[in-house]
């Protein structure tokens, strides 16, 4: 794996270090943890390798044990670009560590962060975010699920999550329900749920074309201590936006990790077969092919880590930002690792060969936590936005009538 990219002016000693020292750790560590006919045990080995290793303090903050004072975005990145590389299964138990205690190193509470972001970051300690349910993915203020006060001290939540990763298998959950303060996505409030709680239940567990832990989740009648909500009443969308603002360039990432897995397999092929009594690679179709996967990747690449720097900079807000990086490196990788397949010819569409492995892999992040459609609908607005608060003299000099 090339990690040239280090180079750019994004990047710090620290970032440089940590990627240099994980791209060793994970060619030795990553594959001894992966049992693909076990999923969870997987998810469970690498969760703890990575814990031990230190590699979890990437996603928690410096005071329970992680790398940086605050959550820092291309650290994470870094994390997840290099983890995808090797294996997918990896990215997930990586960055599953970091979304599902994002919003508690965001908005919890001092004892919040101390019960929970230790064994996080340690390994011992499994994460999970719930936000998406039956009728309410995307469109956060569909959200049905109800947090109703029972007693002076606690709140009964009751409803349906699914789509939920790590579902399952964690040891907690950050859960978004409807709290009514107000219609919509502002009557919503988000609340740290232990696994173990009465009345949660994993209702079935979900399969996909590249097996995650997946699952839906029920709640009825499940009690909560009030002292568990992240934020104040009413603060659950601000909550989960806040941490999607982080965690969707992570996605990018990923999607980053496994293009530049693809274009190196992509590249090996190249070389190795031959056609015609020539390497592949002597075609110009190929050459093409393979210039076209540099250039995209490295526009990705580019969307990725300015979105992560401008975060780390101290910049409130990177929706537009993570949109476009998280839209951008989607679409790319998945025409990347396409062409890769295409190059390995019958081998690429075997199970077990790499290309179809990340041909699997990519489908999923092209949807999850916003799909591509629904980023473009965030990037047009906000340059819609844009355009009507800088004005019409701003952006073209002229009245429509001049031009």
């Amino acid at each position: 794996m090339d990690l040239a990219h280090l180079e750019w002016p994004f990047f710090d000693a620290s970032h440089r270090r940590f990627a240099q020292e994980l791209k060793t750790w994970a060619r030795r560590e990553v594959a001894p943890q992966i049992d693909h006919s076990d999923t969870d045990r997987a998810c469970r080995n690498l969760v703890r390798a990575m814990g031990e290793a230190g590699w979890l303090a990437a996603v928690v903050p410096a005071a329970y044990g992680g790398s940086f004072e605050a959550l820092n975005v291309r650290m994470i990145c870094l994390g997840r670009e290099i983890l995808s590389w090797h294996e997918g299964l990896a990215d997930f138990a990586f960055a599953m560590q970091g979304l599902g205690s994002a919003s508690i190193s965001l908005f919890g509470t001092e004892q919040l962060k101390a019960r929970y972001l230790p064994p996080v970051c340690a390994g011992r300690h499994l994460a999970a975010f719930a936000l998406s349910e039956p009728e309410a993915g995307s469109d956060v203020s569909a959200l049905a699920t109800t947090a109703t006060p029972d007693g002076q001290a606690h709140m009964r939540l009751d409803g349906v999550k699914t789509w939920i990763s790590n579902g399952g298998i964690a040891d907690h959950y950050v859960v978004f329900a409807r709290t009514g303060e107000a219609p919509g996505a502002k009557g919503l409030s988000a609340f740290v749920v232990d696994a173990d709680t009465p009345g949660l239940t994993v209702a079935a567990r979900i399969e996909t074309i590249a097996p995650h832990p997946l699952a839906t989740l029920r709640f009825a009648e499940c009690r909560v201590p009030l002292a568990n909500r992240l934020g104040g009443s009413g603060d659950g969308f601000k909550v989960a936006m806040a941490t999607l603002d982080v965690f969707r360039t992570t996605v990018g990432a990923a999607a980053l990790g496994l293009a530049r897995r693809a274009c190196d397999e992509a590249l090996d092929r190249a070389v190795t077969r031959k056609l015609f009594g020539a390497p592949l690679g002597d075609l110009q179709m190929t050459q093409a092919a393979l210039a076209d996967s540099a250039a995209e990747i490295d526009a990705a690449a580019l969307l990725i880590y300015r979105a992560g720097w401008t975060k780390d900079s101290g910049a409130a807000s990177i929706t537009r930002e993570s949109s476009l990086a998280k839209m951008y490196a989607t679409e790319m990788a998945q025409r990347v690792i396409d062409r890769a397949v295409q190059l390995f010819g019958g081998h690429g569409v075997r199970v077990g060969v790499k290309v179809e492995a990340l041909y699997r892999e990519i489908r999923a992040l092209r949807i999850y936590e916003g799909a591509t459609e629904v980023q473009k609908v965030i990037i047009a607005r906000d340059m819609l936005k844009q355009r009507a608060k800088n004005g019409s003299d701003e952006a073209g000099g002229s009245s429509p009538e001049q031009r």
